[in-house]
């Protein structure tokens, strides 16, 4: 008996330790506010793709896989990505945003960007086991996706969308 409650005692200490060392949403979904406010700030990559009306940075790793108006299909391994544009918005608007947040009421984040004549946002939506709709943009520019791992999509999602030069 003495054995089977130091086995118990042993798994509540490992559960609360677990618990104690994983982070919260509200710790990571900070991390990725703060990664993506950096990229947004930061001088864009240089241009390496091209599409019918814009001109982008691919980073390594991820490849254009179908155009269509006003879209791109980007792939890196398993995850996709939308790259959705509007070549008649300006880097300051705040169309696609708006429309975006009409769509989809509710996010679990909802932070925007200005600098300059730039505007920009992150939007998260919590999905299930620990995954997440990510959506990133700068004026007429949104990339979307779902994932696992929103610090490193978004801010990858965000030097898409920074890099991004309408022809």
């Amino acid at each position: 008996m003495i054995k089977f409650s130091n086995a118990i005692g042993l798994v509540i200490i490992v559960v609360f330790l677990l618990g104690a060392c994983s982070s919260s949403f509200s710790e990571d979904s900070n991390k990725v506010n703060e990664a993506v406010a950096e990229t947004f700030e930061s001088k864009p990559e240089e241009t390496n793709a091209s599409a019918k009306d814009i001109d982008y940075h691919l980073p390594f790793g991820v490849e254009m896989k179908e155009e269509s108006p006003n879209n791109l299909i980007l792939k890196n391994g398993s995850r996709t990505y939308i790259l959705f544009y509007n070549q008649h918005e300006v880097q300051d608007s705040d169309v696609v945003y708006k429309s975006t947040t009409k769509q989809q009421k509710d996010w679990d984040v909802n932070e925007t960007y200005k600098k300059d004549d730039k505007f920009g946002y992150l939007l998260v939506k919590k999905l299930e086991d620990k995954h997440y709709l990510l959506v990133v943009g700068i004026g007429g520019v949104k990339l979307t996706t779902e994932t696992d791992n929103i610090k490193k999509d978004a801010e990858a999602m965000m030097k898409i969308a920074n890099s991004v030069k309408v022809k």
